[in-house]
């Protein structure tokens, strides 16, 4: 997917960085040239050297170094490449970047790029979470630079949360959907994913058991393929993927206002786990226990079916619509009465009773149903069902 691609590599100043000399030899491995940029602070972390032995390729450190910019300016060098990417990026990095500064070799080659940019994000728990940071991300996103992470976990400073930056497959698949032409180019696909949250009150809601992995997994192998992917997604465990268009919702209701605002589009695939009711007249307040009072009674209101409200659309319906079907028992016959209940095209059936592991979990194994009959897949991980699937897609999408 990334042979003949060339990728500049800015390397932000982070504990991170040890990571980018792995990012530049699993690239290679995929048939990238990588050029390295490192700014001075990444230089405490990682020395030139190293990144030059690993690319192969000289590495650029000096905004002022005059027989670089006699070879190869700074303009020429940002726009040579096919993609422009920060590992790790940190707060100053992604500051710099918003608002638009230009002070050292790393922030002038961004912002004299014509080329797509994706960072990586990678600071302290509380940097992330700081508000000039989430205006930062979001500021990025909006100008189309994709960002991939950060992960949440244990920080080297000994704190826990999200910040730390995605690992290095993770970047890889993403430059490698960020640079995609494939089959399915030109095309847009609709993923949903995750669970929906149907609040009781502030605090409590109805929920389904799920990561999000699956959809997670889709998205990016259709983005793989060169599709254009919006991502709905409600409040999952795994960061959405780059390179695809994130739309976050809480509610049944919100996912399909999401989805419908997102149509028309070549195809549709209904991943997500939405809850099947929601609680009339949720209440603004806390409902309080009272002791030896009976416990609140809920009148629950059934939530609108996104699956069969999309795949019974006289105008506007995708070409192809799938869902999938989570079942515990009668796997393959519930799935067959569900695909002809909800009118959509295929369904992907999976056995999410306990023992199975399944939900949550890395793994899945479904049947595809479709009009012609069932098709069993082995248990596969993840990633390689949504390959799988997106492979079909095309395939159909092809005729």
């Amino acid at each position: 997917m990334l042979a003949g691609k060339r990728i500049l590599l800015i390397v932000g100043g982070g504990i991170a960085a040890f990571k980018s000399l792995e990012l530049i030899r699993r690239l290679r491995e995929q048939g990238a040239a990588v050029t390295p940029v490192l700014t001075r602070a990444a230089e405490e972390f990682v020395t030139p050297l190293s990144a030059s032995a690993l690319a192969a390729e000289k590495v650029y450190r000096d905004l002022f170094d005059l027989t670089d910019e006699a070879e190869m300016g700074h303009i020429e060098l940002s726009r040579a490449a096919d993609l422009l990417v920060v590992a790790p990026a940190t707060a100053d990095l992604m500051a710099k970047m918003a608002n638009g500064h230009a002070d050292d070799l790393a922030s002038t080659l961004l912002m004299a790029t014509d080329t797509p940019v994706m960072i990586a994000p990678a600071m302290n728990v509380r940097m992330w979470e700081h508000p000039a940071t989430r205006r930062n991300a979001a500021r990025l996103a909006a100008d189309g630079v994709a960002l991939v992470g950060p992960a949440e976990g244990d920080m080297a400073c000994g704190e826990y949360g999200p910040g730390r930056m995605a690992e290095v497959p993770e970047i890889v698949a993403a430059a490698a959907a960020a640079l995609a032409s494939g089959p399915l180019t030109g095309r847009k696909v609709v993923v949903t994913s995750g669970p929906t949250h149907e609040p009781i009150d502030p605090v409590r809601y109805i929920a389904n058991r799920s990561s999000g992995a699956q959809g997670t997994a889709i998205a990016r192998a259709l983005a793989a393929l060169g599709a254009e992917v919006v991502f709905v997604t409600g409040p999952a465990d795994v960061p959405p993927p780059a390179g695809v268009t994130v739309k976050r919702v809480e509610t049944a209701r919100e996912m399909l206002a999401a989805v419908e605002a997102a149509l028309p589009a070549d195809a549709a695939v209904f991943a997500a786990a939405v809850a099947d009711w929601h609680v009339a007249g949720a209440t603004g307040s806390k409902i309080k226990k009272k002791p030896g009072a009976a416990a609140p009674a809920l009148e629950l209101v059934e939530n609108p079916d996104i699956l069969a409200t999309v795949a019974g659309m006289t105008r506007g319906r995708p070409p192809l619509v799938v869902g999938f079907a989570a079942e515990t028992d009668d796997v393959t016959a519930n799935a067959r009465a569900k695909r002809t209940r909800k009118g959509c095209d295929w369904i992907l059936a999976n056995d999410v009773s306990p023992g199975t592991g399944i939900m949550g979990g890395d793994e899945n194994a479904v049947t595809l149903i479709t009009e012609a009959g069932a098709e069993s897949w082995p248990r596969l991980s993840k990633t390689e069902v949504a390959a799988r699937l997106a492979h079909r897609i095309a395939e159909a999408l092809a005729g």
